[in-house]
């Protein structure tokens, strides 16, 4: 996305959910990949707020669609979002979020909230650069690299601050 809201901020989330949707046509048609109903509709689930949704999530939600996904299906779904950059794996979660820079090479960093567990993708070249000069350091080529940062989100912090 151009200007990514953060989650904790008042704003359209259903431009959010649009562009994510938009972008993923749009990479999927030129990676030549399929895009099909239910992988768009996972994505779209994911997508729905910026909290991370498990895959036991995602099949629930399918199945309140009217959906018979089996887990296999929504495993193969998540695997395809990964693959073409459309969705991030918050390891610490075992959950997914939308990617907010769908289409562009970046190090997945990410400030998750434990108290209303909304997560923001962070953009941070700065903390990019200095694992990436870190590893060539020990002479190690990263192949991925996942920053989770887990904290409380300025809304979080407000209201513990007002308790």
């Amino acid at each position: 996305m151009a200007n990514a809201a953060l989650p904790y901020r008042p704003h359209n989330h259903a431009t959010c959910v649009s562009q994510a949707l938009d972008d993923a046509r749009v990479i999927c048609k030129a990676n030549n990949a399929r895009l099909t109903p239910v992988r768009e509709r996972v994505l779209e689930l994911i997508w729905q707020s910026h909290k991370p949704l498990g895959a036991y999530d995602v099949l629930a939600a399918l199945a309140e669609d009217g959906h018979n996904a089996a887990p296999p299906t929504v495993y193969r779904a998540l695997d395809f979002l990964l693959a073409n950059g459309l969705v991030h794996r918050i390891a610490s979660l075992n959950a997914f979020v939308g990617c907010a820079h769908a289409g562009q090479h970046h190090n997945g960093m990410f400030l998750i909230c434990r108290h209303c567990h909304n997560v923001l993708e962070l953009t941070a070249p700065t903390v990019a650069s200095a694992v990436a000069a870190a590893a060539a350091a020990e002479h190690f080529v990263p192949e991925d690299t996942t920053i989770e940062i887990a904290g409380r989100c300025p809304n979080c912090r407000q209201d513990a601050d007002n308790d």
